[in-house]
């Protein structure tokens, strides 16, 4: 029975960290305040005053990472309700997402070949712009290292999804369609959470953008491996 206090308590202390992160969200809208920086920054910060290790933490919270199947499945639903919007849309959807897979890979390698990183590295730092699993396979595959992936596709999704409202901004982009593509392209999940938040349009091209992604960089990553290295 003693073992399974630490799970409900971290379990229990990561819903209730959310639920307290998204009220401070909604009170004050910043992009800073989102709960997925909020919330892991709080986190954080226990774990270390505490001194609770991460094995301890994931004894719990490894149930709210087994969720994240169903919850990007969830996705379909309104992927399902813009179909036709989608097929209407199909080609500025592919080469969007096309271009911004490309410019992932490169907005990735190029900072890592100027500071001279090792080639294991830089394998590792290519995939940041797909969901954690298909990162971390192809990290794997092209000889990289899968748990520090994970670490860059967090940076990535987090980081996009902050700066997102100034990009928008500065470059003048309002259509739903195009931040939706923006989202799923470079932010995965994360920004296609974001952008269900704003529309159901824009979490639709977020969904298609997350799962073009994937694909596109399975091919892509491997290959560009090959040729670079």
């Amino acid at each position: 029975m003693n073992e399974w206090l630490p799970a409900l308590a971290a379990l229990a202390g990561t819903v209730a960290v959310y639920q307290g992160t998204r009220r401070f969200y909604r009170r004050f809208p910043y992009p800073i305040t989102l709960p997925i920086v909020t919330g892991t920054i709080t986190i954080v910060l226990f774990l270390l005053v505490m001194d609770i290790s991460y094995s301890t933490y994931m004894s719990g919270g490894q149930w709210i990472e087994k969720l994240l199947g169903p919850a990007v499945v969830a996705l379909a639903l309104p992927l399902y309700k813009q179909r036709e919007t989608v097929k209407k849309y199909a080609f500025p959807l592919t080469a969007g997402v096309t271009a911004g897979a490309v410019a992932g890979v490169l907005s990735g390698y190029v900072p890592a070949r100027w500071l001279g990183l090792d080639d294991e590295l830089i394998a590792t730092v290519l995939p940041k712009s797909v969901t954690t699993p298909v990162a971390m396979d192809i990290a794997q595959t092209t000889g990289g290292i899968p748990a520090v992936a994970a670490v860059f596709v967090m940076v990535a999704g987090i980081g996009g999804v902050v700066s997102a409202s100034y990009v928008f901004a500065f470059t003048g982009i309002s259509q739903s369609l195009a931040k939706g593509i923006s989202f799923g392209a470079a932010s995965h999940a994360i920004g296609t959470a974001k952008a269900l938040e704003n529309s159901e349009l824009e979490g639709t091209a977020g969904s298609v953008a997350m799962t073009l992604s994937a694909l596109l960089l399975s091919f892509i990553t491997p290959l560009l491996t090959a040729i670079f290295f």
